[in-house]
């Protein structure tokens, strides 16, 4: 009687929460059929327990992750929407004035027709910057690796801004250190539009009198750049989110400062 009941435990039980093991196994790796894996376990209920809790966990992980995208989504679609709609409004509000008054000051009518072509170029630019951004995630892109001394860059970059900085009021420096040249394998156009897009934000954010600083420090086998500045800073609440597309910190003086809002989206992605 005692073998047969543990026949019937080992036939009817544990193969059983086998096949189930197997099953839950063979999900897990995407694959179907009636063919499993092998599997030689002294104690299936136990291996059958801590499967089921790890599938669990990694489903909440997973249901909580598409619960964030599609938020970022919402997010997204609200920020393209409101991003394009404030320069379509003003090039409709400008053209409409123009048409409806035929014998409008010349010199007002010129006003008008430079504000609906400055709306026009921002409009351009974000459109520019959305497909710029889309091709960078899809992987599009294809990169042009190059051997070039970026230190060299660095300072082509600030020689091209210093006017815009001077304006500004803020001064650029480029901190060679011990270096007198840096050779680089990288895209030389993508590296140079990073730093010119994070060159920019700082002068845009620093302050009056004020400096934006270039270091550059040798991590083996790869270079780090900094770029730095004694400006307003970003609040810590907002590190996490800097890099997300239209994220701004400060909306009120990012659109007077004319950013499309995917700068340093474009520079994560590069």
């Amino acid at each position: 009687t005692f073998i047969l009941f543990i026949y019937a435990i080992e036939v009817f039980i544990y193969r059983k929460i086998k096949l189930v093991y197997k099953n839950i196994h063979n999900l897990k790796l995407k694959k179907v059929g009636p063919r499993f894996p092998e599997f030689q376990s002294s104690d299936p209920i136990t291996d059958v327990e801590n499967e089921v809790r790890n599938w669990a966990e990694a489903k909440f992980t997973e249901i909580e992750q598409l619960r964030e995208m599609e938020q970022y989504r919402k997010e997204f679609l609200g920020n393209v929407s409101h991003e394009l709609k404030t320069p379509i409004f003003n090039i409709q509000g400008y053209l409409d004035t123009l048409a409806e008054n035929d014998d409008m000051n010349p010199d007002l009518r010129r006003k008008f027709l430079d504000r609906a072509i400055s709306s026009c170029e921002r409009l351009e630019h974000l459109v520019s910057d959305l497909d710029e951004i889309s091709q960078l995630e899809s992987g599009a892109v294809l990169l042009k690796i190059v051997k070039f001394d970026i230190l060299q860059l660095a300072h082509e970059v600030c020689d091209s801004l210093e006017k815009f900085a001077s304006e500004k009021k803020v001064n650029l420096f480029v901190k060679d250190g011990p270096f007198n040249e840096l050779w680089v394998e990288a895209d030389r156009n993508k590296i140079e539009q990073v730093l010119i897009n994070l060159i920019v934000n700082s002068v845009n954010y620093g302050n009056e009198g004020g400096e934006t600083r270039i270091r550059f420090y040798d991590m083996n086998d790869n270079i780090l750049v900094e770029v730095a500045d004694n400006g307003i800073g970003i609040a810590k609440e907002h590190l996490a989110r800097l890099f997300e597309r239209f994220y701004r910190v400060d909306k009120s003086r990012s659109r007077h400062e004319g950013g499309s809002g995917l700068g340093l989206a474009i520079c994560k992605h590069i």
